[in-house]
């Protein structure tokens, strides 16, 4: 009896070597060597060149930023990830309108004018030779939301077809402080500025304006007015029957309340009366009239995309992304410059792609699933190049195992934290917590989730799909620094520098020590993931949650 357990015994464990030699898993140290601050500092300042022109899609600068990736994709050895190709094409248009210098605005006392680019801002989305206002009465349809399953809709029983709808931008709730409406202080997708003027299109209006304040935006103006007289790109939907409004823009608040009160109306109880449940849109006694001259030209972009081929189950990927594109060239600033070269939003997301890639080809033991490295277009357009790839996936999205995305890494100290945006989303937040803990590290979460950062970049489209994504911001609770430092840092960097000519590759500071450490927690978590059988999920009570459980 005992000779036969001592038997069964060494037998189990010889058979469960054999398991763990058949069966061998990546350690947690594998891969991390191959991280280098001097390559990530190198791939940054190819990027942001200057002779890259802003990394605009449809320009030279493209060009040289897809060279550049597909050139260092092949060098860390990546594979084609598009069949034989390293490409994905994205069928867009540019358009680039010419507005007229003024806004004339009619009331029942008379008419004045407000200023373009000081004012307001606008452009469109439609596909003609020229769109305008003529004497076009104005409705205030309060934060421009139809949302049934917050019992809200701020388009009851009002017909705006042929009208400018005129809207505030955030959730209702926002203004207020009301914490019972919407998701309180946090951003849903119903206070995007891109969904106020899906919705003013699918209502019917003729041009939707936001009313712009810094802190319901997350940014300042002026950020919106490096889009006057700008080219916008979407993408080519040409054949398809999706709606557009002639004319969409943002209004200053100095100039929103000078038409509140050219309306008859005190500009604190106007805006209040948005926030309370049972709101009812209204005419204002206003008429609009301005113009915009419009170009179109159509061509297409470039995702760029390699993978590393799963050893065991290469039909089921991650899909690591980053946005290569930037503003290009536009207005200049203070110091007459005017390319913006997106150093940090997204020369170093991207730049961390490359970094990625080395790690995986680096490991001893071949990933068990595929490992997507993809680059995309147009994300500062209105994240068109991830929008593509959702509505035209190389990878079904019932196999694509979660998407991580990267939109700017710190380049300055190493933090104790690491933020995750969209807290309560998906269990990727416990794959990132675990890995931190292992590197004596924390999570942490938004510091502004007013901002609804969680819709503000490419993951948004794999989350649409119903692929669980993560998404994280650099920490603010610097090693060495007092409490708050980084924190100013960071708004600081919003203020000066986010869509500026000033975000720019800074060798003398920039040294990525922080930003390297928050790109080996993405990579453990890739890695555990490439390694697992089972597929993270959606948390309860997050919106695409529904979506995965369809597919």
């Amino acid at each position: 009896m005992i000779k036969n357990l001592i038997y069964y015994l060494i037998s189990g464990i010889v058979l469960l070597a054999a398991c763990t030699k058949n069966n061998p898993k990546a350690s947690d140290d594998d891969g991390l060597a191959a991280f280098s601050p001097d390559s990530l500092r190198l791939h940054v300042a190819e990027l942001s060149d200057d002779s890259l022109q802003g990394r605009k899609p449809f320009t030279q600068g493209e060009t040289k930023t897809i060279t550049y990736l597909q050139k260092k994709f092949k060098e860390n050895g990546l594979e084609p990830g598009n069949g034989d190709s390293y490409i994905q094409e994205v069928p867009m248009v540019n358009i680039k309108t010419t507005p007229a210098p003024q806004m004339k605005v009619n009331t029942s006392k008379g008419s004045f004018m407000l200023k373009g680019l000081e004012d307001y801002v606008i452009w469109t989305d439609k596909i003609t030779d020229k769109v305008s206002l003529e004497n076009t009465e104005v409705v205030f349809a309060g934060y421009g939301v139809n949302a049934p399953e917050h019992n809200w809709n701020d388009y009851a029983g009002l017909d705006v077809k042929g009208k400018v709808v005129l809207v505030m931008v955030n959730d209702p709730g926002f203004g207020a402080g009301d914490s019972t409406l919407f998701k309180g202080k946090t951003m849903t997708y119903y206070g995007r500025w891109t969904y106020k003027f899906e919705e003013a299109a699918r209502q019917g209006a003729k041009a939707c304006l936001i009313v712009h304040t810094t802190e319901g935006a997350s940014y300042p103006f002026k950020v919106v007015q490096n889009s006057w007289n700008a080219s916008k790109l979407r993408l080519d939907d040409r054949g398809k029957n999706n709606p557009y409004t002639d004319i969409n823009g943002w209004l200053s608040l100095p100039a929103a309340k000078k038409l509140i009160a050219a309306a008859g109306q005190d500009s604190t109880s106007f805006f209040a009366q948005a926030d309370k449940k049972g709101f009812k849109a209204f005419s204002l006694d206003l008429k609009l009239s301005t113009s915009l001259a419009v170009k179109t030209t159509f061509n297409k972009s470039i995702n760029v995309i390699g993978k590393i081929t799963g050893s065991k189950r290469p039909d089921e990927v991650i899909i690591y992304t980053s946005h290569w594109d930037h503003l290009g060239i536009g207005s200049p600033d203070e110091s007459a410059d005017s390319i913006y070269n997106g150093a940090f939003d997204n020369a170093s997301g991207t730049a961390s792609l490359i970094e990625l890639a080395r790690a995986f080809k680096s490991l001893k033991v071949q990933p068990e699933r595929t490992i997507i490295l993809l680059a995309v277009t147009a994300e500062e357009q209105g994240l068109w190049g991830s929008a593509y790839y959702a509505q035209n996936p190389i990878y079904p999205a019932i196999k694509t195992v979660a998407n991580i995305n990267i939109d700017g890494v710190n380049p300055f100290e190493k933090t104790k934290d690491i933020i995750i945006v969209g807290q309560g989303q998906s269990e990727l937040e416990e794959y990132l917590k675990e890995a931190a803990e292992k590197a004596g590290r924390v999570i942490s979460y938004e510091t502004h989730p007013e901002a609804g950062s969680y819709y503000r970049s490419d993951h948004f489209n794999f989350a649409k799909a119903g692929i669980p994504a993560l998404y994280t911001s650099n920490g603010v609770d610097v090693i060495g620094k007092e409490p708050g430092y980084g924190q100013k840092a960071d708004d600081e960097y919003t203020e000066k520098h986010y869509h500026r000519p000033s975000d720019e590759y800074d060798p003398a500071k920039w040294t990525f020590d922080g930003g390297i450490d928050d790109i080996k927690l993405l990579f453990q978590v890739g890695k555990r993931l490439a390694f697992e059988e089972k597929m993270p999920q959606w948390k309860e009570g997050s919106e695409f949650k529904a979506i995965r459980e369809k597919k």
